[in-house]
Formats: C-alpha cells, structure tokens, sequence
C-alpha cells in the first residue's frame, strides 16, 4: 500500500461554487501510478466547502448559490458572529452543511467519478482569498 499526500494551494476565486477537479489532477500525477484506492481531498478552512456535483451545467452551481444566499442571508440580525464582516458567520453555516471533504474510488491511475461529476469548492466568504486542500491518495 503507497501514500502520497500533498498540501494543494487554490487560486482565490470569487463567491460561488466552482469546479476544481482539473486543478487538483493537475497537481497529483503520481495518481496514474495507482492501479486500485481511494483519494481524500479535504479543504482546511472553515468559510469553504469542498463536495461532489454535477460538471456539465452550471446552471446547477448557480442555482446552489441563489439557494445558499437565501438559506443563509448575510447581514441577519440574529447573527452574533460577524467580526470578519456581514458574510463571516453565514459561510460557516454554508461550509458546516456542504462538508470539508469528500473521498474518491481510484481504479487504474483515474479517479472514479461518475459522468456528470466534478469537484466543487464552496467559496462562502466575498473575499476569501486562496485555500488550501490537503490530497491523500493511498493504494497499490
């Protein structure tokens, strides 16, 4: 059994929801050594979220945003964490529901994604700046 893990610096990106699985593969070619595992992507920030959708209509990430706008409003009265600004405490709510990692079959130096989906990065702050993702591949 090999492990390979890696720290991986994203790009700052605006508010939204953005495929990332062509960065993080561009970053990882020691995947196509492994022949069977499973890869973890776990992203260390508390404002962002990491997950699995749908990569071929972006419509759906827009929908995701309007969705997430609406479930947790910025500038709420009832938010009591708002040091960072108006939208602190609202993309810890949104990063807390979509999750902080997701762990992919490998099979044959590829991950196993299905057809239609992709990796997501949740950017939940206006001004989030570049995040981190830590990547573990383990297999044989």
């Amino acid at each position: 059994m090999r492990y390979i893990q890696k720290r991986l610096r994203l790009p700052a990106v605006t508010e939204g929801f953005h495929l990332i699985t062509d960065l993080l593969l561009a970053e990882l070619p020691e995947l196509e050594s492994l022949r069977t595992g499973t890869a973890n992507f776990f992203i260390q920030h508390t404002s962002a979220s990491l997950f699995i959708t749908e990569n071929a209509d972006p419509t759906v990430r827009r929908d995701f945003q309007e969705y997430f706008r609406r479930l947790a409003p910025d500038n709420a009265p009832y938010f009591q964490h708002t040091l960072e600004g108006p939208d602190d405490m609202t993309a810890h709510l949104k990063a807390a529901l979509l999750g902080n990692s997701v762990t992919v079959p490998i099979a044959n130096g590829r991950l196993l994604l299905g057809t239609w989906q992709g990796l997501c990065l949740g950017e939940h702050r206006r001004h989030g700046g570049r995040r981190w993702v830590v990547a573990t591949l383990m297999g044989e």
